[in-house]
């Protein structure tokens, strides 16, 4: 079975392509089930995500497509959740939905937040000690598992994206995070946007993904696509990795439950 469970709407305002052009695609790709995890409202950044007022028109977008597509695959309904406490909406994380993935796009910086991964924001890497930033990242993963709040880890080492890579091992730095993501019974998805970035290898890394194996944390797969063309963006690339690893499973969710299956 093919799954991907990670993908974009317009209303996030950096996407491109109706719900039913990403859904006639995936079709076309053999994709068995298909979830839509849209960037969820929250009141930062909301240049980058749908208004709380637009997420009734999101579920209903989706649900409708549930049904008119459930001869022909299954649809899921998700939310991309930033991590940033004080933010976080109680209307998101106790949403009927399928699956939610915890993702964290902004660190600390001095008084304010920075969005690490916006071109805008590259600067910063060069004011800060890159150990401590990747350091502060893995914390800030930590934290977002370990409140159970969500049920997929996004992008797992995204602080990779532009390339400022650590002087220090990269297990070493995220051995404790991939330690309460399996505490907390989170999945991790293998995400091959970072193919589409400067860092040019998937989220997360061969070696990071090797030490969750080591774990036996379970993943999943999502292409994180933000336009129609990037529907099941290099599939089999991750597949292959997956199994180079030693993964024969994947999860898949539905009402927050996980199932697991063949890939």
């Amino acid at each position: 079975m093919r799954v991907d469970l990670h993908n974009h709407t317009t209303l996030c305002n950096h996407a491109e392509g109706t719900v039913d052009e990403y859904i006639q695609r995936a079709i076309e790709l053999g994709i068995d089930e298909y979830g839509f995890a849209d960037h969820a409202p929250m009141n930062y950044d909301p240049k980058y995500r749908m208004d709380i007022s637009q997420k009734q028109q999101y579920e209903k977008w989706v649900l409708d497509a549930k049904e008119k597509y459930k001869d022909k695959i299954k649809i899921l309904l998700a939310y991309e959740v930033d991590y940033l406490d004080g933010y976080i909406l109680d209307e998101v994380v106790n949403a009927k939905v399928d699956y939610l993935i915890g993702s964290v796009h902004f660190l600390k910086n001095k008084n304010d937040m920075w969005g690490f991964d916006n071109p805008e924001f590259i600067g910063v890497y060069k004011s800060k000690d890159i150990d401590t930033i990747w350091a502060e990242y893995f914390e800030a993963i930590s934290a977002m598992a370990k409140t159970q709040l969500f049920d997929i880890v996004g992008h797992l080492d995204l602080i990779k994206v532009f390339k400022f890579l650590p002087k220090k091992d990269i297990r070493i730095i995220a051995r404790d995070t991939l330690k309460q993501i399996k505490d907390s019974n989170m999945v991790l998805e293998i995400n091959p946007a970072g193919l589409r970035k400067p860092i040019g290898e998937t989220y997360p890394s061969k070696q990071l993904l090797e030490l969750a194996y080591e774990m036996n944390i379970d993943i999943t797969f999502g292409s994180d696509a933000h336009s129609v063309e990037q529907v099941g963006f290099k599939y089999e690339e991750a597949t292959a990795l997956a199994k180079e690893i030693g993964y024969t499973k994947c999860v898949t969710f539905e009402n927050r439950e996980k199932k697991s299956i063949i890939f």
